[in-house]
């Protein structure tokens, strides 16, 4: 017997459009577009599960607000870890509360559910396992299809480059999870390198520093919000108060936090940025590092947003260091203009 439903879901009508997900499964923040509307939701990537009754209660900023304030029956579960996911089943829940939170209010009138397509990023190191992580949890929250695509190649097309062209660009994707540097062009890879000490691990950097210095115990928030707030390669100079625990009485203390005191903790995680740069640019055959030399280098993602890092890199590589101005955004911007260009995703899967 043929079955009514999927003979009119084959039917071209206004309201049984395909719908089009593109989605951003970063260490420390989500992101999800949709086509023909933009980003949709941007939220943290985290949620609580009440381990007594095994049920995700807290998703996204709520989650990690109340990280370090929750009864030990409360666990903060970070999903994702150095841009690949680490718990199945928590991403899963958490990506399904954000569907419903975004994408699913666009059709939730039609009485037919539209066909579901999901095109994701993925880092250009995840393994085969990794990668088919990414695509069964998009298909277990509802997608009928699932596009991957190496998140550099994702990236350079948010940074309205060519990723067909035959001129490499190097870009240096700073995230909270992963570093990623890569030479892209010709539609490919030319070479790459990531390192873990992203935004996340700068966080437990600060923690340690203030631990020795000052003599306090800090939480993870007020690690980053000290990274956020006081670092900055322009030497200006910011003073912060922080509270936090004495290690001497256990009771709250308070100090008086420089900006110098941030660029002292995390000058060496820099360092070793700006000398894998250099380690990605000397590996290159000549002809890339002549191009290179010319477009200069793109950074993105989070912790571009430094003031004074392209400053930084450039006086030390003496390469231009340009920031791209949809850093924050590059990466679902790119998947969005990929999903727009049937040809050219088609030449990008990752397969």
């Amino acid at each position: 017997m043929i079955n009514l439903i999927d003979v009119i879901k084959k039917i071209k009508l206004p309201f049984l459009h395909n719908f089009e997900i593109y989605f951003d499964l970063g260490t420390s923040v989500t992101k999800i577009a949709i086509r023909d509307k933009g980003v949709i939701l941007r939220e943290a990537t985290y949620l609580g599960i009440n381990q007594k009754v095994k049920e995700y209660l807290f998703f996204g900023q709520e989650a990690k607000s109340i990280v370090g304030k929750t009864p030990d029956f409360i666990k903060i579960i970070r999903p994702v870890v150095a841009g690949v996911i680490s718990d199945f089943d928590a991403e899963v829940a958490l990506l399904s509360k954000f569907l419903e939170r975004s994408a699913y209010l666009y059709f939730s009138n039609n009485w037919i559910k539209p066909t579901l397509r999901g095109i994701a990023s993925v880092p250009s190191n995840a393994t085969e396992i990794e990668q088919k992580a990414v695509e069964e949890a998009l298909y277990k929250i509802g997608m009928s299809q699932v596009i991957l695509v190496e998140k550099p190649l994702a990236t350079a097309a948010g940074c309205d480059l060519n990723v067909f062209s035959h001129q490499p660009t190097l870009i240096a994707d700073l995230g909270g999870g992963l570093i990623e540097l890569s030479i892209v062009g010709s539609g490919g890879i030319v070479s790459q390198k990531t390192l873990k000490n992203a935004g996340d691990h700068m966080n437990k950097i600060i923690y340690n520093y203030i631990y020795l210095k000052y003599g306090i115990i800090l939480g993870d928030a007020s690690c980053e919000n000290l990274k956020i707030s006081l670092l900055n390669f322009t030497n200006e100079e910011k003073i912060l108060t922080i509270r936090g625990k004495s290690l001497e009485s256990g009771l709250p203390k308070t100090v008086r936090v420089k900006s110098s005191d941030i660029k002292e903790a995390l000058l060496t995680s820099f360092n070793s940025i700006v000398d894998s740069i250099k380690e990605l640019i000397e590996s290159s055959p000549p002809e890339i590092v002549d191009e290179v030399l010319q477009r200069g280098i793109i950074l993105t993602g989070g912790l571009s947003k430094i003031p004074g890092l392209d400053k930084f890199i450039a006086e030390d590589i003496k390469i231009d260091v340009i920031i791209n101005p949809n850093s924050e955004w590059a990466t679902v911007s790119g998947l969005m203009k990929l999903g727009a260009n049937e040809e050219q995703l088609e030449k990008l899967i990752i397969r």
